[in-house]
């Protein structure tokens, strides 16, 4: 019964998702298709995702920030928070659990995945500008941490507990405390 009730509150988010301007749209979609992906489930819509991954309601509330008065009826996730200013790319995965998860960057790019308790975050306290920026077809294992000013490249693997202080180039994976290139991902 109450699940049923969460879909009726949904349907208003469906109205706004509707209203939105269709590359926001089309950043949804993509964002959909990849949990549908990543969770070997086929058809599921906006909707669903709302009401059975709280964590997927902090992405939407993100893509619309104009919905985001719409969290007294589907709350947001209290341990997963987003504030990425100039935007996180298509295709980005939210997992089922991402508690723990503070995303602080300048941007994010193109399927993005993180597992918990990763940290995005600032150099120095009270300096926001000293945040970092990811690249595209970038994964973070579990309790990734990356402060500061860094650049992460594109197709960049960053293994569990590690510690990110300096850039990470593109095409590897990287791993450690402080984090360092183990290998690049052409080599064999």
């Amino acid at each position: 019964m109450f699940k049923y009730i969460l879909y009726i509150f949904s349907i208003i988010h469906w109205v706004c998702y509707k209203s939105a301007d269709p590359e926001t749209k089309s950043l949804i979609d993509s964002d959909i298709e990849e949990m549908n992906r990543r969770c070997k489930v086929q058809n599921k819509g906006l909707m669903y995702w709302l009401v059975t991954r709280k964590p997927y309601r902090n992405l939407f509330y993100y893509r619309i920030p104009k919905a985001k008065h719409l969290c007294r009826l589907l709350p947001e996730y209290p341990l997963f928070s987003i504030n990425v200013r100039d935007g996180i790319g298509k295709n980005a995965f939210v997992l089922n659990h991402p508690y723990g998860t503070r995303l602080n960057a300048q941007r994010i790019g193109d399927h993005f995945t993180c597992c918990h308790l990763t940290t995005l975050g600032n150099g120095m306290h009270g300096r926001n500008d000293l945040i970092p920026t990811i690249g595209n077809n970038v994964s973070l294992g579990l309790n990734v941490t990356i402060i500061g000013k860094v650049t992460i490249g594109d197709n960049v693997i960053i293994g569990a507990g590690s510690v990110v202080v300096k850039d990470i180039p593109s095409n590897c994976v990287a791993a450690g405390n402080p984090a360092k290139v183990i290998r690049f991902i052409n080599e064999q």
